[in-house]
């Protein structure tokens, strides 16, 4: 579990650069999210305690002051430490130049960690975001300064740690990964993966499981649920059209496996999420109004109370 406030924003104003999201968290213990796959960018900051950060083979230990990017349609999973579990925020954030601008920051998908020590003026910034809920002009020409903000934070004080794994397995692992990001919604199989990378059945199935610990089938699922998840907590498409968009054949397929994995129908998934959304949203406003009456700005610091 974990208790976190959050800001969504559904219809973007802008489309080169737009914020979609953020929020901030205090995770309990074990805490995890995924395996899953988001349509935006994410960039998490850790604030305090540590975790692991999950994409495909590679594992990356993390604490505080340390950052992490989660790519569009990258099947990732995190979790907090037992002993120490961390606090973290994050930004959410799309357009047609965003990888552009994430390259900027020197980050990329070779290279999805990184260091910053201004950790402090990141939360300021998230949290002014957190207060500006309303989705009037003001507030979102407000919120697109303060996304630009983020960013010049980070690049005023990024460090670059390189991690590296370059096997022959590692390569063939990542290879077919971003095939099945490709093209999970067209009913693609493991054979197809396969023979699209030219490798055996059985040797795919072998490197997947010693890389990642499951089998390229479930991969496969886990990744095509991921998306439903999504789709039916942001947007407001029929369950049909999330299910043709998955990969798969109708609503009656994808609701049967979804209920298998999730232990719900996709529709009462939907109803709860969203339930949940406005119930955070409730929560977090009254938390950053005393935040807001409570904190103390000076230049260049936040003194904590």
């Amino acid at each position: 579990m974990e208790d976190s406030y959050v800001l969504q924003l559904l219809k973007p104003k802008f489309k080169d650069f737009h914020l979609c999201f953020c929020g901030f968290a205090e995770c309990k213990p074990l805490h995890s999210y995924g395996p899953a796959a988001r349509p935006n960018y994410i960039l998490h900051y850790v604030m305090k305690g540590k975790g692991i950060y999950q994409v495909g083979e590679t594992k990356y230990q993390l604490k505080e002051g340390q950052a992490f990017l989660i790519e569009p349609e990258s099947l990732t999973f995190y979790q907090a430490d037992k002993t120490d579990p961390w606090s973290y925020l994050w930004v959410g954030f799309g357009g047609t130049e965003a990888q552009r601008f994430v390259r900027d920051l020197g980050l990329n998908s070779r290279q999805l960690t990184c260091e910053c020590e201004y950790g402090e003026e990141l939360k300021e910034i998230v949290f002014e975001m957190l207060h500006h809920t309303c989705s009037t002009a003001e507030n979102l020409y407000y919120l697109q300064g303060k996304l630009y903000q983020f960013f010049s934070v980070l690049a005023r004080g990024i460090e670059i740690q390189q991690y590296a794994d370059d096997t022959k397995e590692s390569i063939h692992v990542q290879e077919a990964i971003a095939y099945i990001k490709n093209c999970y919604s067209q009913k693609i199989t493991v054979e197809d993966i396969a023979d699209y990378l030219a490798l055996n059945r059985s040797y795919l199935y072998t490197i997947f499981k010693n890389s990642l610990g499951i089998s390229p089938k479930d991969f496969l699922t886990e990744f095509r649920i991921s998306r439903g998840k999504e789709q039916l907590t942001l947007t407001d498409l029929s369950v049909e059209e999330i299910a043709v968009s998955c990969g798969y054949r109708n609503s009656l397929a994808f609701g049967k496996v979804f209920k298998q994995k999730m232990g719900m129908t996709p529709t009462q998934y939907r109803n709860d999420n969203r339930k949940a959304a406005r119930e955070r949203l409730i929560s977090a406003q009254n938390e950053l109004k005393e935040y807001k009456k409570h904190k103390k700005i000076y230049v260049g610091e936040v003194e904590k109370e």
